[in-house]
């Protein structure tokens, strides 16, 4: 197990082009291959990379060459660094190729988050690292990703990451930065669908799409075709009931230009009501709030129409939490270079792979990381997932 975990990540790992002069002393698909399973056994940072390793020399001395032992987390931090990060992240679109072929019927999420320490100087954050991942939202891995120059700078990563990912017969969700014309055709073109979040940033569609829906729910949709769909949540001290609407009706939005595939708009009204405001004397304690869509999904379907909007949010708790909770992602100060987009793809790499080891179901994400840095079988086992 440990000759053929170590064989084929050694095997994309040899594809990264070495960025370094020629008098290098570490071998980099090495570098690569014991900083993954050091981020898999819970390392934060270059010198637990480094910890970890010199804890299990001697069994990585059979698995590897190490000509000049194991690096420092001087050598590891200089190292990722420079390595291009569209370079790291060919090897782990590589190791996951498996789950691109899985997306079929599949809801794919596209959201930033930014690594909150990774900027140069602290009197100047505008250089922090800000990350853009597909997330399938079923299976709760990380399909790909791409850095952008910052928050609200989005959109040449999600055309980049749409033309990488395999999203054939998926649904694709995006918020509101995401709604554009050519993002919708490129969806389109490779033959997925699309659900878009509406806001200020196409004002003109989303006022019609609100005028549109808002009237049609006043007049009860009459002498119109529409679908409904109701949910109603409790808990942590408020209820939430979801509220549904969708029609295909789109020949009444004129003037709003070519959108390709558009087949439907629709709108969730969220209506909270939390028992600690009442008590604050703050009316009843209930907020009610519209978001409107558009999709090329059938206008006729809003119980799925209410599953791809819900599941959107479904990165914030399966990717984002997890990374900063678990993972404590926007605690780590690596800032040099390249170096904390490459130890967010390791990251995001160790979330998959945990994720894909099932034969311990019942254990947590926390308990699994421990498990890899006391038992270098079960981190084979998870590195082979």
């Amino acid at each position: 197990m440990e000759d053929r975990a170590f064989g084929e990540l050694l095997s994309l790992a040899r594809t990264v082009p070495d960025p370094r002069r020629p008098n290098r002393l570490h071998i980099l698909s090495e570098v690569i291959t014991l900083a993954v399973c050091a981020v898999l056994g819970g390392a934060e940072g270059w010198v637990d990379v480094q910890d970890f390793c010199e804890v299990y020399e001697k069994d990585f001395r059979d698995l590897l060459t190490l000509p000049s032992g194991i690096p420092s987390h001087d050598t590891f931090g200089r190292i990722f660094s420079l390595l291009i990060p569209a370079e790291l992240e060919r090897v782990v679109i590589g190791w996951t190729v498996n789950l691109r072929e899985q997306t079929k019927g599949k809801l794919l999420n596209l959201d930033g988050k930014s690594l909150r320490q990774s900027f140069t100087q602290g009197w100047d954050k505008s250089g922090m690292a800000h990350m853009v991942s597909v997330f399938m939202n079923e299976n709760r891995m990380v399909l790909a990703q791409s850095n952008t120059p910052g928050k609200g700078h989005e959109l040449e990563a999600i055309r980049q990451l749409l033309n990488t990912v395999d999203i054939q017969e998926a649904v694709v969700t995006i918020d509101a930065l995401g709604c554009q014309q050519d993002i919708a055709a490129t969806i389109v073109e490779k033959k997925g669908d699309y659900v878009l979040s509406l806001k200020g940033n196409q004002s003109t569609l989303q006022t019609k799409v609100k005028v549109l829906l808002d009237e049609a729910i006043l007049l009860k949709f009459e002498g119109m075709r529409f679908d409904y769909h109701e949910q109603t949540q409790a808990g942590h001290g408020r209820i939430e009931t979801r509220k549904v609407w969708c029609t295909d009706e789109v020949q009444h939005l004129k003037g709003i230009g070519p959108w390709k595939g558009l087949q439907s708009v629709a709108v969730v009204e969220s209506r909270r009501k939390v028992a600690g405001k009442a008590k604050e004397g703050v009316g009843d304690g209930t907020t009610i709030e519209r978001r409107y869509y558009i999709s090329s999904l059938s206008g006729g379907d809003a119980k799925r129409m209410a599953e791809c909007v819900r599941g959107h949010w479904g990165v914030e708790n399966g990717l984002h939490w997890i990374l900063d909770v678990v993972f404590r992602e926007d605690e780590c100060r690596i800032r040099k270079g390249h170096g904390a987009e490459n130890f967010s793809r390791l990251r995001r790499f160790a979330l998959n792979q945990h994720g894909k080891e099932k034969s311990t179901k019942a254990m947590s994400l926390r308990r699994k990381r421990k498990r890899c840095a006391s038992s270098l079988s079960y981190l084979f086992k998870t590195l082979l997932a």
